[in-house]
């Protein structure tokens, strides 16, 4: 993974993301993968920019999301750019859907844990606080720590 200030021609965002820094800097994040190591050497390379960090991405998919994910260094813009797509939040225990279709944005704020469910072939650009940015696997319809406790309209 390598970051190239100087980036003259087009790139794909699907796998090409931006990193927006200080200074309304916009740097292409070259070779950029999902892995642990690429994830790490990511956030070293980019800790100076702290909670203003942002990542640019493109993502496209079809079904249910894996992971719940949170974002606690700042808000994530999530915008359906083809097909549509569900965001689920947990607010305090209380699941918040939001259903997207091209064109429509929604916001994640800081700190919420949110799930991703694309119906159909589905793209999504997303722009996202990456500082302290943590997952989860999508085991049930919660974030981990959530499973087994009722939210408010579910206790007896």
């Amino acid at each position: 993974m390598r970051f190239d200030s100087h980036e003259r021609n087009a790139m794909d965002l699907r796998t090409t993301p931006v990193h927006l820094g200080l200074g309304s800097s916009a740097k292409p994040v070259e070779s950029f993968t999902w892995d642990p190591e690429a994830l790490q050497a990511y956030s070293a390379a980019t800790a100076a920019d702290g909670a203003e960090g942002r990542m640019v991405m493109i993502f496209d998919g079809d079904g249910p999301g894996d992971h719940w994910e949170s974002h606690p260094a700042g808000d994530e813009l999530v915008v359906c750019l083809s097909g549509s797509v569900t965001v689920t939040r947990d607010v305090d225990g209380v699941l918040e859907r939001v259903l997207l279709v091209p064109g429509e944005a929604t916001i994640n704020p800081a700190g919420v844990w949110h799930a991703v469910d694309m119906e159909g072939p589905t793209s999504i650009l997303s722009i996202t606080a990456t500082l302290g940015t943590d997952h989860r696997p999508r085991s049930d319809t919660r974030p981990a720590e959530r499973v087994g406790t009722p939210s408010p309209q579910e206790a007896p």
